[in-house]
């Protein structure tokens, strides 16, 4: 698994992600952070949620499932291997787990639960905000050796090259919008429903996103890349890569468009507008 210098700072939608009905689907880990708000079902190999969030549908964790303290699932989970519940975790329907139980205080199953391994009442293990603290630390202090030690102990996932699905605290995704007040970056491949609002987005290539783009600062949209919406930004530059489509209007400071991209509505921008032939164009620095 890859680190990044701020491992919650940004939303990051890895390469092949997809929304499949009302179930969001890759193929790394999930990671939420404290108050997100998760509209859709996920399925991902581990899933680690913070304080206080919230999922719309079933968890469908193919290793193992953390949730901390006050969450909230609005569906079954389901997990392949071993289960960590916070005190006060709500789930509304059954809790299904193929490995261990380890469970807190006032806990609410609605439909009740069953393990295959030992099941154990109490506060368990450290917080998920204080993991994320902990790894934030060694990144800064330049431990990235023992933070990808760290990572490897808690998901046993060094030899799974899939990116995690990053959703910051506070953040809220779902059929109607991705929102963030952090950057937003999509990988390849994938195909997302939804308008996405965030301080930057940069979009991979070949991606199908149906809904708009709105951001502070700098949008990029990469090659094969379709965007079923407008693509706007208030004080930053659009950058659309050759390839790159957009059924919608463009509004934004800059402009820089390569000669094979389209724009089916109208291009406005306020300064500097340049045309570049056939190339892939710069992405906004980290």
């Amino acid at each position: 698994m890859a680190l990044r210098n701020r491992p919650l700072d940004e939303l990051v939608i890895p390469d092949g992600t997809t929304v499949e009905e009302h179930d969001l689907v890759t193929d790394g880990d999930v990671i939420v952070g404290g108050r997100g708000t998760v509209e859709f079902g996920v399925r991902g190999r581990n899933v680690l949620a913070g304080e206080g969030t919230q999922f719309g549908g079933d968890i469908e964790a193919e290793a193992d499932c953390r949730l901390d303290m006050w969450a909230d699932v609005a569906g079954n989970v389901l997990v392949g291997r071993d289960a960590y519940l916070g005190e006060r975790v709500h789930v509304d329907g059954e809790l299904k787990v193929a490995g261990d139980l380890d469970i807190g205080d006032d806990v609410e199953i609605e439909e009740g639960f069953e393990a295959n391994g030992w099941i154990v009442i109490r506060n368990p293990m450290p917080t998920i905000v204080f993991l994320f603290v902990y790894l934030s630390q060694l990144l800064r202090m330049g431990e990235e050796d023992a933070a990808q030690e760290l990572v490897g102990s808690l998901t046993e996932s060094d030899s799974i090259e899939a990116e995690p699905l990053v959703i910051p605290r506070g953040a809220r995704v779902g059929d109607e919008s991705w929102q963030t007040d952090t950057p937003a970056r999509i990988g390849d491949d994938c195909r997302l429903h939804g308008n996405v609002r965030a301080t930057e987005i940069v979009v991979g290539e070949d991606n199908d996103v149906f809904g708009s783009l709105r951001a502070k600062g700098d949008v990029v949209v990469g090659d094969g890349t379709t965007i079923h919406g407008d693509v706007s930004t208030r004080d930053g530059t659009v950058s659309l890569d050759d390839g790159a489509r957009v059924l919608g209007d463009v509004a934004c400071s800059d402009l820089a468009v390569s000669s094979g991209a389209d724009v089916d509505g109208t291009m406005r921008a306020s300064g500097e507008v340049t045309i570049v032939e056939d190339a892939t164009l710069p992405r906004p620095s980290d």
